[in-house]
């Protein structure tokens, strides 16, 4: 069993920090590391203890089933960010049910903790972005640019190989992510970059 594991266990009493399952000797629930998506570098708890069903319908939004989740008016009260998160989010993609509004009017979250929800709220079309050989750009990734770019304003020409580290993606526009060249916050054009492993 992982450390994580270990230590979510015993942070939840050994139940869903979601729907509040439990293992019994009638009905095995699996409960395991659910780590929740589009978090924050600088959050240390970016995991919580859920189980196979609200994993599942996590992961896949087709099997979602509106009534297994009522158990989210007991869950949003946790003091865990990490579970504050997924039950915002939860709550949101099942808005159209009206039952979950009254229950996001009534969550208190911390600022960031909010504004962490929101990152991992897709709303309208999903935006992909995508580097100049189609591979997935993913916040956190490391790139290198592979045309020189003059950067307006600072007076500098970024040069062809320039590894830009740690990137943002600019959440409206699939064709531009951010990162920092020379010191300088840039935005740069998917088209003009490679994605790089973390350690090259």
């Amino acid at each position: 069993m992982s450390e994580l594991l270990k230590q979510l266990e015993e942070r939840s009493g050994n139940a869903c920090e979601l729907c509040g399952a439990t293992d019994s000797l009638e009905q095995k629930v699996h409960l395991d590391v659910y780590e929740v998506p589009d978090s924050p570098k600088n959050v240390k708890d970016t995991s919580i203890l859920a189980c196979e069903t609200c994993r599942t319908q996590l992961e896949d939004e087709s099997l979602v089933d509106p009534n297994h989740w009522r158990a989210l008016n007991d869950s949003m009260w946790s003091p865990v960010p990490a579970v504050q998160v997924v039950v915002y989010r939860m709550l949101d993609q099942l808005r159209p049910h009206g039952w979950p509004v009254d229950l996001i009017d009534m969550m208190y979250m911390e600022e960031d903790t909010k504004q962490w929800a929101e990152d991992g709220i897709q709303r309208g079309p999903k935006i992909i972005h995508k580097d100049v050989n189609g591979n997935i750009l993913q916040r956190g990734d490391s790139i290198v640019l592979i045309k020189d770019l003059d950067v307006k304003g600072a007076g500098f020409t970024a040069k062809r190989g320039t590894p830009v580290r740690n990137i943002t993606l600019v959440h409206d526009n699939a064709g531009q992510v951010e990162g920092r060249v020379n010191g300088i916050h840039i935005v740069i054009l998917t088209e003009y970059v490679k994605k790089t492993s973390k350690d090259e």
